[in-house]
């Protein structure tokens, strides 16, 4: 599928007719990628690679163009399980024209910052910093995922938790790589502003995106870095979470068991040695005798284990 839009009074709107300055080619089929091949002579590896989640940024110069891919985050999904991914975005800088190539159809031009373009090379610099600042939106929201799943951890002892921390900790693995990726297409940009062509202006925008990238990147790897560390503590206090129900269960099963032991001794079928004959079986108080000593039995371990501060 494909979207045309021009800029038009330093806005980008889109339009239906021919002669537009920007072209999104959202998942082309092959026909489209045909006319991408051949009539804009976009390099074919370069164009699946833009299409490719895993492929690392990077900016490639080619006779008529500048090829450009940087990483992106993907909208989250709850199908997803707290896994965030990453996607990539081609951009194939021309003359006077923009070609933009990605995977789906996300928008791509939602924020008041697009109402501000001059060129299509200051286009593609706010789309890099649209990337930044949606890597920063979905740091926070990772943030604030991590510390409930934390504060459910400390309460339950489901598996579920964990392995949900252990998803965000991957999330978190593949945001680092994908901004420190950025960055370093970034700085190459900065270094050849003046064989793409930037203006003052463009480049004086590019020094602000990199000190961006670089202080997204310090955020998300402190992110991880904690999360990593925090995950062996919080397997301990699952254990011992488990350890403290165990010790609970074995104080109820020891309470209950001297009882039954009491009870099972005066319930055998054999003459006991307070017993002389019969008619003293029969006797009432043998009934509260016999429930005391239980009584006072469950009473003792209780105080034992009071007492040994267990």
């Amino acid at each position: 599928m494909r979207k045309n839009y021009s800029i038009a009074d330093h806005k980008l709107v889109e339009t239906q007719g021919a002669g537009c300055q920007v072209a999104v080619f959202i998942n082309p089929d092959e026909g489209e990628r045909k006319y991408l091949i051949e009539q804009l002579r976009l390099d074919e590896h370069t164009l699946l690679s833009a299409l490719d989640p895993d492929e690392l940024s990077r900016v490639e110069f080619e006779p008529e163009h500048a090829a450009i891919i940087f990483k992106s985050p993907k909208n989250y999904s709850a199908a997803e399980q707290f896994l965030f991914k990453v996607s990539s975005v081609g951009a194939f800088l021309f003359k006077d024209s923009l070609i933009i190539v990605v995977a789906e159809d996300v928008p791509l031009f939602d924020r008041a910052a697009f109402t501000r373009v001059h060129s299509p090379a200051g286009l593609l610099l706010r789309l890099i910093s649209r990337s930044i600042i949606h890597f920063r939106e979905h740091l926070k929201v990772i943030n604030m995922i991590s510390d409930e799943l934390q504060s459910e951890i400390n309460r339950a002892m489901e598996n579920k938790h964990l392995l949900n921390l252990f998803t965000l900790q991957k999330s978190l693995v593949y945001y680092v790589n994908s901004i420190n990726s950025n960055g370093a297409l970034i700085e190459k940009l900065k270094n050849t502003a003046a064989k793409i062509g930037f203006t003052t202006e463009e480049q004086e925008f590019l020094d602000d995106i990199l000190i961006e990238n670089g202080q997204c990147f310090k955020q998300a790897d402190m992110y991880s870095n904690i999360l990593a560390s925090l995950m062996d503590a919080r397997a301990s206090i699952v254990s011992n979470n488990l350890n403290v129900l165990m010790k609970t269960l074995n104080i109820i099963m020891i309470c209950l068991m001297l009882p039954t032991l009491v009870v099972s001794i005066f319930s055998m079928n054999v003459t006991l040695p307070m017993t002389r004959n019969e008619a003293s079986l029969s006797h009432p108080v043998w009934f509260w005798g016999i429930v005391g000593v239980a009584s006072l039995s469950v009473l003792i371990v209780l105080l034992f284990w009071r007492y040994r501060k267990w």
